[in-house]
């Protein structure tokens, strides 16, 4: 018998065939071998459940009642999974006959083919390579969540003027968010939120790049924000493709002034809640770090009085969807930012992570990062 990928569930399959006694069969085949199957009958049904839902395999047709010869809605299928994020491995099924199909079906992203009608050890042999190389994945992954959480910053400096707290949750273990927290020096702290192009691990290795290059010019002395990031966008670009860039937002607060010098680079706006009610957004005052070689930043300056909320967030955030694909949107963050009754920074990261995994039904289509910043007496 099949040993599962993973000791706390079965390895869970996504089958997809427009005939129900193709689906019953699978069914049963991958429930004797100790697999999880999932059926759907369309394409359409096959996007929704794998954008809603976590597996380990897609096994999907080609061939389907509107077309039942050329595959293209297969094909179709494949590029759907693929614009929407799709990272798990698909085997797909066509007819004897059609190997060109599977071959083109290859080149578009599937990882295997089967022939129907199928020889059921050539099945669950085509799902025993993925299950085996899906366990290597995952320990690797693994590895590369612990390594990219310990770059995350763990205790807070403690200042007089502002409480402040962040949670970054990677939608695929590992993911291009950022943020952090620097020491400037003479009383100041540096405020970082960053989102690198692309998903997955070459995305975490640029996450690692931006944050190398931030604290090692926070840790030269250089204060101004943005002399900290024109020198950070040097190196950044210098060091990455030129189809890799990252928006971010950095802030240099002044725990004697309660003053906070930034810069933002095509970064979400912000959100500055005033303790009287009043919105203030922070716009960008730059072009994205690392896509152009010839860059430079604004500089603005606003104040944290007691009571006032600063929240900095990833888009992973706002474009977090529903299963209708409704997305969480700004509206409903500022809602959230206005109706939280969290007494402390801390706190209330926790409740926009929760209410946005929520809405989202925790299948996050992107990492989702928050930081809040409160001013206090």
């Amino acid at each position: 018998m099949a040993v599962p990928v993973a000791a706390t569930r079965p390895y869970r399959v996504l089958v997809c065939d427009d005939q129900p006694d193709v689906l019953h069969a699978l069914q049963l085949l991958l429930k004797g071998q100790g697999y999880e199957a999932v059926t759907v009958d369309s394409p359409r049904a096959l996007l929704r459940e794998a954008r809603s839902d976590d597996f380990d395999l897609i096994l999907a047709d080609l061939n389907y009642t509107r077309d039942t010869t050329s595959g293209e809605e297969g094909l179709d299928l494949l590029a759907g999974l693929e614009s929407q994020g799709n990272t798990t491995p698909v085997i797909v099924m066509t007819a004897w006959g059609s190997i060109d199909l599977a071959v083109e079906a290859m080149r578009r992203g599937a990882c295997d083919f089967v022939q129907k009608p199928w020889d059921n050890e050539r099945v669950l042999a085509a799902i025993r390579k993925q299950a085996d190389s899906e366990r290597g994945r995952r320990s690797e992954l693994e590895i590369a969540a612990t390594v990219q959480q310990k770059l995350f910053p763990r205790a807070a400096r403690q200042l007089r003027t502002i409480d402040y707290a962040g949670h970054c949750v990677a939608a695929r273990g590992v993911g291009g968010d950022y943020y952090d927290f620097l020491d400037l020096g003479d009383g100041s702290l540096g405020f970082v939120l960053a989102d690198v192009s692309g998903k997955g691990v070459p995305a975490a290795l640029l996450m690692a790049n931006l944050q190398a290059c931030f604290r090692t010019q926070a840790a030269s002395g250089v204060l101004g924000p943005a002399e900290l990031l024109e020198a950070v966008h040097k190196h950044f670009y210098s060091s990455t493709g030129s189809d890799r860039f990252a928006t971010l937002f950095f802030g240099s607060y002044d725990d004697h002034t309660r003053q906070m010098r930034y810069v933002n680079c095509g970064h979400c706006a912000p959100l500055l809640l005033r303790a009287n009610g009043e919105l203030i957004k922070l716009e960008p005052t730059a072009t994205m770090l690392g896509a152009f070689e010839d860059w430079s930043c604004g500089e603005e300056e606003v104040s944290l009085e007691p009571g006032d909320t600063l929240l900095l967030y990833s888009d992973g955030v706002t474009e977090a969807a529903d299963a209708t694909d409704d997305d969480f949107g700004e509206d409903r963050l500022v809602r959230t930012l206005r109706e939280s009754g969290a007494s402390t920074a801390g706190d209330l990261v926790r409740e926009i992570v929760k209410v946005v995994s929520v809405f989202s039904e925790a299948s996050l289509g992107d990492d989702i990062t928050v930081v809040t910043i409160r001013g206090i007496q």
